[in-house]
């Protein structure tokens, strides 16, 4: 009996985990949609998978706190079945600013959002997954910044340090459950054109910094898309605890 392949997606509303949506089920994927409060969005998202001729479930799910997590993959089981994919890829990013101006506050409820929700998600996908658990196996993407790379001095320390703990859960947890029939890698997009930017206040930062990118042009949602299907797919099927710059060569 063909097994069915499903993909748990964070935060695939829109932007990168929307592109990233429609693309695995262009695929053959069963899609969860998880979003966190624009149901608008989703719905749009899961309209489009629809028209492939695979399922789509709409889960609305903070994967900031532990008890939605658990409801999101105790829903994905009863109605889509067993995983084989987990995009990680729900995160936020605050105002720009300068370190000295951060509050504790600020600092600590981004980790939340965008470190711990990445380890609880990845917590319930490996007990889905894990040839120990009586699962199949499975892929896990995280997607990380090519901010945990350059630091971004003068704009987002912290959303920048969230993904430099996300590269370092990518490496460490590929590690741990390798003899698990699981792989774990990571994407790092660089300038990509969403709406995060607008969300940190600056709608315009892609044409602003453009100029600095070899390739002279920021990159699109579809083209991280294609980097995490690559990973999450059989096409990589010898790797695991590496990651894919999405960065146009900056």
């Amino acid at each position: 009996m063909k097994r069915e392949k499903v993909a748990i997606i964070t935060g695939s509303s829109r932007g990168i985990g929307a592109a990233t949506a429609k693309l695995f089920a262009t695929k053959g994927y069963h899609i969860c949609v998880n979003y966190r409060s624009n149901r608008k969005a989703a719905e749009s998202v899961a309209a489009e998978i629809e028209l492939t001729g695979n399922q789509c479930l709409l889960v609305k799910a903070n994967v900031a706190e532990e008890a939605e997590v658990n409801r999101l993959f105790e829903t994905v089981d009863r109605e889509l079945g067993a995983i084989s994919v987990l995009v990680n890829n729900a995160a936020r990013i605050n105002r720009q600013s300068r370190l000295e101006a951060m509050t504790p506050q600020r600092i600590n409820d981004l980790f939340k959002d965008n470190v711990t929700s990445y380890f609880m998600c990845c917590q319930q996908a490996i007990k889905r997954m894990a040839l120990s658990y009586g699962g199949n196996g499975g892929s896990i993407v995280n997607v990380s910044s090519g901010a945990a790379l350059t630091g971004s001095p003068n704009e987002y320390i912290d959303y920048a340090a969230t993904k430099g703990a996300i590269d370092t859960l990518t490496k460490g947890l590929a590690k741990e459950v390798a003899n698990d029939g699981i792989r774990v890698n990571g994407v790092r997009p660089g300038l990509i054109d969403t709406q995060m930017h607008a969300d940190g206040g600056e709608p315009q930062r892609v044409s602003r910094l453009s100029q600095n990118i070899p390739l002279g042009r920021g990159g699109t949602a579809g083209e991280v898309a294609e980097a995490i299907y690559w990973l999450a797919s059989s096409k990589s099927s010898f790797t695991t605890g590496n990651f894919i710059d999405v960065c146009g060569g900056f």
